[in-house]
């Protein structure tokens, strides 16, 4: 009978050595991500909770979702006061799209806990992938429970930059990088809501800190572009748009902006190209592209080619002033011919006398009558001979 008792006890012993040790070569496994391996340890020894749940989230590690929620499900319905378990089993339901599922899991979590700001939070998100929209409530619950809570303040501020809501955006942003000054998402955000407000330098001081971050983008540089134009500092709104197009070489508004801009400053060369492949690329409407690029050839003391450009921007729209009364400036400067100067200035007169740009207007009217005194001096010389 000793000898039985001892060899029963030999073998617990055993067996339960060998249990230990497939634990602890599965929690090694799983360290290093080799889930599959540590799957099969698992699978050797007795299926405790301890050890469905370690099952649970190597399955969930190596995609294996279906087992992996049989086993949440078994813990959870043998203990169901495991509030981290539920919590885990709620997110591998919601990433698995059984949402249904996830949000009564959550609701009971919030219901039970209503303190708990996280519980709210998922169950934002899985209202949000239902498209409920009730979801921002939700989001909005959350920062009420916990005012520095980051995911909860991104989509919350985020949505109210999109409504048009800039001064909430800019105070949850701030709100949550008091907390964590790192924050891209929340920087990016008060980036764009300073942007929107008009607020240029303080849109610029965080478009920069994200560039800094490594976060620069096409769009960052084109925000940081748009702002340092409405400053006045041209060279560096060229610099910005040039690294837009790093990232996204066929944008046809960052060629547009930089053909602009380079002939503000008298770079005209540069100024032609990037206005030339904004046409290539642009596919509607092109008069204010042809407008730009006329405009171009005017200041390089091109008539020809403005003249050129010009009329193809009043072919694409008829009704664009600034082409129309440019068109006169380069045939002025091209043709010799005093009647052909003067009808390109009464034709823009003609359409716009009574309703155009009052400078303009009182422009073309200055040369139409100067024009028409050289044709009356040109006629009494000829009568005097």
């Amino acid at each position: 009978m000793k000898s039985f008792i001892f060899l029963l006890l030999l073998f617990i012993a055993t067996k339960a050595e060998a249990q230990t040790s497939a634990l602890n070569i599965a929690d090694i496994l799983y360290a290093v991500g080799n889930y599959s391996e540590a799957i099969e340890e698992l699978e050797k020894v007795t299926k405790s909770e301890a050890v469905l749940l370690k099952l649970a989230r190597a399955q969930k590690a190596s995609g294996k979702t279906a087992a992996a929620l049989n086993n949440y499900k078994s813990v959870l319905e043998s203990n169901p006061g495991r509030v981290l378990t539920a919590v885990e089993y709620g997110k591998l339901l919601s990433s698995t799209g059984r949402l249904k599922e996830a949000d009564s899991i959550f609701l009971l979590l919030a219901k039970e806990y209503p303190m708990n700001a996280n519980f709210r939070y998922q169950m934002g998100l899985v209202k949000e992938k239902l498209k409920d929209s009730t979801a921002m409530k939700h989001f909005n619950l959350t920062i009420l429970l916990q005012d520095d809570h980051q995911q909860a303040l991104a989509k919350v501020a985020k949505s109210e930059l999109i409504q048009g809501k800039l001064a909430r955006a800019e105070r949850l942003s701030k709100q949550g990088l008091e907390t964590k000054p790192s924050n891209r998402t929340l920087l990016s955000i008060l980036a764009q809501a300073y942007y929107f407000q008009k607020a240029y330098e303080l849109a610029i001081e965080e478009f920069e800190n994200l560039v800094a971050m490594g976060e620069g983008s096409e769009f960052i540089h084109s925000r940081l572009g748009t702002s340092y134009f409405h400053l006045d500092n041209f060279d560096m709104a060229i610099s910005h748009y040039n690294s837009a197009l790093d990232y996204e070489n066929e944008n046809h508004a960052t060629h547009y902006r930089l053909g602009k801009l380079y002939a503000l400053i008298g770079e005209y060369e540069n100024s032609e190209e990037h206005l030339l492949q904004a046409i290539l690329l642009k596919d509607m409407i092109l008069d204010e592209e042809y407008t730009s690029l006329g405009l171009t050839y005017k200041f390089s003391e091109k008539p020809k080619e403005a003249l050129t450009y010009f009329n193809k921007a009043l072919e694409e729209n008829p009704d664009n002033e600034r082409a129309m009364f440019e068109r006169a400036i380069a045939a002025d400067s091209y043709y010799k011919d005093l009647e052909t100067r003067l009808k390109q200035y009464q034709a823009y007169l003609d359409k716009y006398r009574s309703g155009g740009t009052r400078q303009l207007v009182k422009l073309a009217q200055i040369r139409v009558k100067d024009i028409k005194e050289e044709i009356h001096m040109q006629a009494s010389v000829s009568e005097d001979k």
